[in-house]
């Protein structure tokens, strides 16, 4: 009963974890305190985090399959990843140890519940494929990336946060 109920939780908060994320991000932009220097080496912590992301998105055929091939022999969730490194890269930027604090809460929070919540719906889905995957039993394979891949995954609106977030936080730094 405890399994099911934290998996409705966490299916719930993964739906939430985009507006929560504007929210979060609204009060950690308040609470920041930047400087141009700041700014520029957050922001570069965080361009990774993107370029991880676009890797991921150039592999990944969500809700199709059991993506095996780039960034996935690696790590089991490297949208995820990156998504981590830009917030790092945020909390670099933002210089303030609250706004820190509210984006690493936000992240380890909404990014577990939405890793638990796809890892059961995709051993649901698949038949078991995702726990040989996890565990390590499942071949890896060789498909190359496709910006046609990161443009079907609209992986463009991470770019265009990324952006808008940098300029907002340099111009703040002014």
């Amino acid at each position: 009963m405890r399994a099911v109920s934290d998996r409705r939780g966490a299916a719930a908060l993964t739906r939430l974890r985009v507006p929560l994320g504007f929210a979060c991000a609204g009060i950690a932009f308040w609470l920041a305190h930047p400087r141009p220097l700041s700014v520029a080496a957050g922001m570069s912590v965080a361009a990774i985090g993107e370029l991880v992301r676009l890797w991921a998105a150039g592999h990944i055929e969500k809700g199709r399959e059991i993506t095996r091939s780039g960034p996935y022999r690696l790590v089991r969730h490297p949208l995820y990843a990156g998504s981590a490194i830009m917030g790092i890269g945020f909390m670099i930027a933002a210089r303030s140890l609250p706004a820190a604090i509210v984006v690493g809460v936000y992240l380890v929070v909404a990014l577990v519940s939405a890793a638990r919540a796809e890892e059961a719906t995709l051993d649901a889905r698949f038949a078991g494929e995702y726990s040989a995957y996890r565990e390590g039993r499942a071949a890896p394979s060789d498909r190359p990336f496709s910006l046609a891949r990161v443009k079907a995954n609209r992986e463009y609106r991470a770019v265009i946060g990324l952006v808008v977030g940098c300029v907002l936080l340099f111009l703040r730094s002014l």
